[in-house]
This record gives C-alpha cells, sequence and structure tokens, in this order.
C-alpha cells in the first residue's frame, strides 16, 4: 500500500493536499458546469422580461445566473452576441411548444379553444409574451434580428396551416399577435367569448376542415 502524502499545516491549520479536501472537489465540480452556457442565456431573456432590450448588461446576466462575469464574456463575444443567442433560444423554445399545443386538436372547436388559451393565458405566459414583443421591438433597430423574427413567423403559420391552410393561417397569426398585446396592455381582463368571437371571425367558414 502506498503511503498517504503527508499532511500540511498552515498556521497551526492542517491542510490537506490539493483534491484531497472537500472544497477541492467542490472547486472541481464549480469548473465543470456543461449547463452553464444555457444558464447564461435563461438568465439573459430574464433580464430582457425586468429590464428590456435597453437595459440588458453583462454584470446583470451574471449576477442572474450566478456566475462569474467572466463566463458572460467568455461565452459571448458581445452584448449583442448574447441579446441575439438568447432571442434564439427564446424563439427555438417558443416554436417547439407552440407545436406541442396542437396535439390533441382533433376539430374546428378544439383549434379556437386551444387559440382563445394561448391569448388568455394569464400570468404563465406572460413572460413568454413580454420576451416576443421586446424581439420584435429589438428587430426594428436590427436588421440581423429579422431573420430570427420572419422564421418564428413562417414556422408558425405552418403550424396553422395544417388546420386552416395558409391564408387563414395568416390572418390568424396576425391576429393573435395583436389580441395578446391587447391582453399584455389591458387594465381590465377582456372577456374569452370577446376573444373566441375574434378568432372565429379570422378562421371564416373552413369548408373543409384540414386537421
Amino acid at each position: 500500500m502506498e503511503p498517504k502524502p503527508p499532511e500540511r499545516t498552515v498556521g497551526g491549520e492542517r491542510k490537506h493536499p490539493a483534491g484531497d479536501t472537500a472544497a477541492g472537489e467542490g472547486r472541481r465540480a464549480r469548473r465543470h458546469d456543461p449547463e452553464r452556457r444555457t444558464r447564461i442565456l435563461d438568465a439573459a431573456l430574464d433580464v430582457l422580461v425586468t429590464d428590456g432590450a435597453a437595459g440588458i448588461t453583462h454584470r446583470k446576466v451574471a449576477a442572474r445566473a450566478d456566475v462569474p462575469l467572466g463566463s458572460v464574456t467568455y461565452h459571448f463575444a458581445s452584448l449583442a452576441d448574447l441579446q441575439a443567442q438568447a432571442f434564439a433560444w427564446y424563439v427555438e423554445q417558443q416554436t417547439a411548444q407552440f407545436e406541442d399545443l396542437f396535439d390533441e386538436v382533433r376539430s374546428r372547436q378544439d383549434l379556437v379553444e386551444v387559440l382563445v388559451d394561448l391569448v388568455q393565458g394569464g400570468p404563465s405566459r406572460r413572460r413568454s409574451a413580454v420576451l416576443g414583443f421586446e424581439l420584435h421591438l429589438a428587430a426594428l433597430r436590427d436588421p440581423a434580428l429579422r431573420t430570427l423574427t420572419q422564421q418564428w413567423t413562417r414556422d408558425s403559420r405552418a403550424v396553422l396551416s395544417r388546420f386552416t391552410g395558409p391564408e387563414a393561417a395568416g390572418r390568424l397569426d396576425a391576429l393573435l399577435e395583436g389580441l395578446i398585446m391587447h391582453v399584455l396592455l389591458a387594465i381590465e381582463p377582456e372577456p374569452r367569448e370577446v376573444t373566441r368571437a375574434a378568432i372565429e371571425q379570422a378562421l371564416g367558414p373552413l369548408t373543409t376542415w384540414r386537421g
């Protein structure tokens, strides 16, 4: 059996060789952090919700993600790069979630109810809606982000088009954005019946159900 490395003493305290102590193990675990980049992106989205695109900074994101400031600048070349990748991460998640909403749609009425729920989602959907409008506002000033918003629109309309056809899908997509904005800004909640009537009108007479 190999002898154990001798213990060192510093100021009367026993110090184990590097790697033997729990603290050393903790430091190694801290360095091995494969989810750090995703945490930073999620933190950036949180900051975008609370402070908007105009208020995001490296320091705010690092504090929200509980990582050193250098980690943010290591993973992302600039603040613009961080914001663009955070928005891309958000769109990727939203595209998948939007498609999942329609898994159980079997009739026109199912479709209407899903869309009403999407608009009237309440606090659970507020974060998503705020981020969506922050992205569109940022894209007005940054043409590079418009590719992202256009692809998101195409993907959303493709999902709707499976049930309605492309023309009605375009009407619905535009209507949904407007309705969601009104819900975000409303002082008094809009009745579900009003939302449902608007969606029914945008759908028009679907002579052939595509679901």
